[in-house]
C-alpha cells in the first residue's frame, strides 16, 4: 500500500528529554518503529539505560523542589512554589503550542499505529482543550478550605499540596491524549514528571515536549524517557518516584498497583473494558446507526470504553443484526492517511494476531460472522483484519467476556429489561455503556442499575469536565474533571484556634 504523503518531523532518535534538553542516551538496545499500515519499519528510538532513568528522575525531583533535597524539605523554589495561576498561564501556553503542531502530532499518531486521519487529525485539539480545562481549575488550588470545628472553639484549614514526581506510563491506542489527561492536572498541581510512552508510539509525544519546551515550562518538569515494559516496571518501582498513572491492560495494572501497594505509593489506573449498549425496544435504529461506530467500534476497536457488546430485545434482533452489519460493511478500511478510511490496521501484528484468535473462537463457540470474520484481509501487506460483526453471541462466549481491542462486535439478544441489565453486568470489568432509546426518562431509570464508570445515553463520550473512572477490573481512581486534578494532591489539615 502506497500511502498518502505525510508530516514526520522525527524518525531515527538517539536521545532523551532531560532536564529541558534532548540528552543522548546511555543505553545500547533500541526499539524498532513499524507502520501498521505497510509492516515497514520506519523509524527507531533509543531504549534508556539505568543511568538515563536516573537522570530523569533526578530532573524532576530539582525541578518540583528548587533543589536536591528530598520532597519533605520545605527548601527551595520549585515547580511546587509557582503561584496556581502562572502555572495556568504556562500550561495554556502549552496548549497553544501544541495546536501549532497539529498535523504533525496527526500523522506520527497515524503512523506509529494505524490510527486513522480521521481520528488523529483531533488529537492535537483534543489535548489542547484538556490543558486548558486544567488551568481553569487553578482557583480550586488557590482557596484554602475552612472548616470549623464541631464545638465552634477552633477551625481548620485544608490545604492542598502536589505529591510529588509522577511517573505517567501510556498506551499506544491514543498515545497524545491518554498522556495529557495525566500530564494537565499533574502540571496544575504543581508535580512534575517523568513519561513512558508505550513502546509502539513513542514519536508523536515528543511533539508534546517540543511543544513545553516552546511554552516555557521550566526544566526538568517534563521529562520523556523510551524503553520496553521491563524499563516500565523500573520507573514505577523507583525511589524517586511518588506517584504513578497508568493506562493500558488489566493484567499490566494490577502488576502495578501491586508494586504500589507494597510501596504504599498512590496509583491511577484506568484499565480495560468490556461495556455493552443496551438497545430498547423503542430504539430509533437510524439514529443509533449515526452514531454506531463512535459508540462501539471507535478507532478499529482499540478504545477501552467502547460499547462492543450490543444487547439487542428480541423483537427487534433481526432488525438491529440488519443495521449494524450494514453500518459496518459501508464504512471504508484502508490507508489510514486517507481522511475518507473509517477502520485502518491493528496497532501491531501481535495484536492483528489476537483479534484473528478472538474471531476465530467466536465462531468455533457458535457465533455467526454476518460480516468480516475468519476471512482475508483484502490487502497485501499490513496489520489488517476486516471489521467483524456477529451474531447469536450467548453471555458466556469469550468474545462476549474478553476485551479483544478490535473491530469485532457481538450482539446478543435478550428477552426482557432485567435480563439486559444482568448481561450488562456479567463481565470483570465496568468502564462504559450506553443506552439507546427515544424515552429518555426510560433510558436514565436504567442508569444506576449498570455498575459501571460512565453511561452514555444515545451516544457516547468523554467529557474532562466529569470523572472518567472504572469499577473493578477497569481500574482504580478517576482522570478528567476536578477529582482528575485531585488524583494528584495531597491534603495537609492546619488546626487553629479561634480569637
Amino acid at each position: 500500500m502506497a500511502l498518502l504523503q505525510a508530516t514526520l518531523p522525527y524518525t531515527h532518535t538517539d536521545d532523551h528529554f532531560i532536564d529541558g534538553a534532548w540528552q543522548r542516551s546511555t543505553g545500547v538496545g533500541r526499539t524498532e518503529v513499524t507502520n501498521p499500515a505497510t509492516g515497514e519499519v520506519w523509524a527507531s528510538v533509543p531504549q534508556a539505560s539505568v543511568a538515563d532513568l536516573d537522570a530523569a528522575v533526578a530532573a524532576a525531583r530539582r525541578a518540583f523542589t528548587g533543589n536536591d533535597s528530598s520532597i519533605s524539605n520545605a527548601g527551595g523554589s520549585g515547580w511546587r512554589d509557582v503561584a496556581p495561576a502562572e502555572r495556568a498561564r504556562l500550561v495554556r501556553r502549552l496548549a497553544s503550542e501544541v495546536e501549532k503542531r497539529s498535523e504533525a502530532i496527526s500523522h506520527t499518531n497515524t503512523w506509529e499505529n494505524g490510527s486513522p486521519v480521521s481520528e488523529t487529525s483531533k488529537a492535537a485539539a483534543n489535548a489542547a482543550s484538556i490543558f486548558r480545562y486544567f488551568a481553569s481549575l487553578a482557583p480550586m488550588l488557590e482557596r484554602p478550605d475552612i472548616r470549623p470545628f464541631p464545638d465552634g472553639s477552633a477551625e481548620t484549614m485544608v490545604r492542598l499540596d502536589p505529591v510529588g514526581v509522577c511517573a505517567l506510563i501510556a498506551p499506544w491506542n491514543f498515545p497524545i491524549n491518554l498522556v495529557v489527561a495525566k500530564l494537565a492536572p499533574a502540571l496544575m498541581a504543581g508535580c512534575t514528571v517523568v513519561i513512558k510512552p508505550a513502546s509502539p508510539t513513542p514519536l508523536s509525544v515528543r511533539l508534546i515536549l517540543d511543544a513545553a519546551d516552546a511554552a516555557g515550562i521550566p526544566a526538568g518538569v517534563i521529562n520523556l524517557v523510551t524503553g520496553p515494559g521491563s524499563f516500565g516496571d523500573a520507573l514505577v518501582k523507583h525511589p524517586g518516584i511518588n506517584k504513578v498513572a497508568f493506562t493500558g491492560s488489566t493484567p499490566v495494572g494490577r502488576s502495578i498497583a501491586a508494586a504500589c501497594g507494597t510501596l504504599l505509593r498512590p496509583v491511577t489506573l484506568e484499565l480495560g473494558g468490556k461495556s455493552s449498549a443496551l438497545v430498547l425496544p423503542d430504539v430509533d435504529l437510524e439514529a443509533m446507526s449515526e452514531v454506531l461506530i463512535r459508540s462501539c467500534m471507535r478507532n478499529t476497536g482499540q478504545t477501552c470504553y467502547i460499547s462492543t457488546r450490543i444487547l439487542a430485545p428480541a423483537e427487534r434482533y433481526d432488525e438491529l443484526i440488519d443495521m449494524v452489519t450494514a453500518t459496518i460493511a459501508a464504512a471504508p478500511q484502508g490507508d489510514p492517511m486517507d481522511p475518507a478510511t473509517v477502520f485502518g490496521p491493528s496497532a501491531t501484528r501481535a495484536q492483528e494476531q489476537v483479534v484473528r484468535g478472538y474471531i476465530r473462537s467466536g465462531l468455533a463457540e457458535g457465533a455467526r460472522a454476518t460480516t468480516g470474520g475468519d476471512v482475508p484481509s483484502g490487502f497485501d501487506r499490513g496489520f489488517f483484519v476486516k471489521p467483524t460483526v456477529f451474531a447469536d453471541v450467548t453471555p458466556g462466549m469469550r468474545i462476549a467476556q474478553e476485551e479483544i481491542f478490535g473491530p469485532v462486535l457481538s450482539i446478543m439478544r435478550y428477552s426482557s429489561v432485567d435480563e439486559a441489565v444482568q448481561i450488562a453486568n456479567n463481565t470483570p470489568f465496568g468502564l462504559g455503556g450506553t443506552i439507546f432509546s427515544e424515552d429518555p426518562d426510560a433510558a436514565f431509570a436504567l442508569v444506576p442499575r449498570l455498575d459501571t464508570g460512565s453511561v452514555g445515553l444515545g451516544f457516547f463520550a468523554s467529557n474532562h469536565a466529569a470523572p472518567f473512572a472504572g469499577r473493578h477490573d477497569s481500574g482504580l481512581g478517576a482522570e478528567f474533571g476536578p477529582e482528575g486534578l485531585r488524583a494528584y494532591l495531597s491534603v495537609q489539615s492546619v488546626h487553629r484556634r479561634i480569637r
